[in-house]
């Protein structure tokens, strides 16, 4: 009987493309990797949407690295790989400018201003499931790093007595647009046409008052919490901490009240009853927020892609200059409140 003949040698195993490991401990944040030259992120997304949600319900955020994410438009490819409608940004909250079609630059606010960690759009009745975030240009000086902070971390850590009620009552916004106070209402509405607002707000079962010198006046009791369209979690997700007076500095505040009055703030959050919420009860959030946040710094390239019912971000302070881009996705409606 012959032996078994000679083995053929066959090429070696082709390196795989990418990397894979968890930026934290408690699986929070997973860094994908290009480990070959040049590899297009747009083109590696293709036919992954499935994969990459599978990925985000598991960890809360994807940051990719090392991939061929060089100009605007190959941001934008690499978000429309995984979901090819991205949103436009109606009722808006901070100011930003669409440098491309439905890609926007991240809040344009003070670049010496901390940014709270928040929910997307978690103030209103609809909000996208999926943000992504370009690094076109890292800090030149110093910080800009945008920090993450997971719910499956912080909701448990909220008092008790504090969820319930807010479970219970929700969340009651109101927000003054006008050309001194907060963003005009063209600007958050996107149009110059008033009945377009009205119909927005009769849509969203928003009150509304038009108010003096081209002022308008909005009123809204939205959700404290939102439950999550895959995994099924319930998490903490409103506004209330970062819409609340207290969120100012207190001297700009003050001079606002006086000027003003409490419902003449440019934005304030109240228990959804119509009830003050106390100062402590909404530094308490941030300060959960700031202690679990995890500080992501940009690389040039970077794309991070987050599950905004899963995770916050905001942005630390930085010095000289700095570009993220901002692309969202899968909108979400709260039946619920409208």
């Amino acid at each position: 009987m012959s032996g078994p003949g000679p083995r053929r040698r066959g090429a070696a195993p082709a390196a795989a493309p990418v990397t894979r490991r968890v930026l934290v401990d408690d699986s929070f944040v997973l860094l994908v990797e290009a480990a070959v030259a040049d590899l297009d992120l747009a083109g590696w997304l293709a036919g992954r949407r499935d994969e990459l949600l599978r990925d985000l319900d598991a960890h809360g955020a994807v940051l990719f690295r090392g991939f061929e994410v060089a100009t605007a438009d190959d941001f934008s490819r690499a978000a429309r790989a995984v979901t090819p409608d991205l949103l436009g940004y109606l009722e808006r909250a901070a100011p930003r400018t669409e440098v491309a079609d439905r890609v926007f630059t991240s809040t344009e606010f003070n670049a010496e201003q901390w940014i709270p960690l928040h929910h997307e759009m978690s103030y209103s009745h609809n909000w996208p499931t999926h943000l992504y975030f370009w690094c076109a240009q890292p800090a030149t000086g110093s910080g800009g790093a945008t920090p993450l902070a997971s719910e499956r971390v912080v909701t448990p850590r909220i008092p008790a007595q504090v969820r319930e009620r807010f479970t219970r009552d929700g969340v009651c916004y109101v927000r003054n647009y006008g050309p001194h106070l907060d963003l005009p209402w063209q600007e958050a509405f996107q149009t110059t046409d008033r009945a377009e607002v009205e119909a927005y707000c009769a849509a969203s079962a928003t009150e509304f008052t038009w108010l003096g010198g081209d002022g308008l006046r909005t009123r809204a009791r939205r959700q404290a919490v939102a439950t999550h369209p895959r995994t099924g979690e319930t998490f903490w997700f409103n506004h209330a901490h970062l819409f609340h007076s207290s969120n100012l500095p207190a001297e700009v505040s003050a001079a606002l009240l006086r000027e003003y009055g409490p419902e003449g703030l440019p934005r304030n959050a109240y228990h959804g009853d119509g009830s003050p919420i106390d100062d402590e009860v909404v530094a308490g959030i941030r300060d959960l927020y700031r202690e679990h946040a995890v500080s992501v710094p940009w690389q040039r390239g970077d794309v991070l892609v987050v599950d905004n019912f899963l995770a916050t971000h905001g942005r630390e302070p930085f010095s000289g200059d700095r570009q993220i881009l901002v692309a969202m996705s899968d909108l979400y409606v709260n039946r619920s409140v409208v």
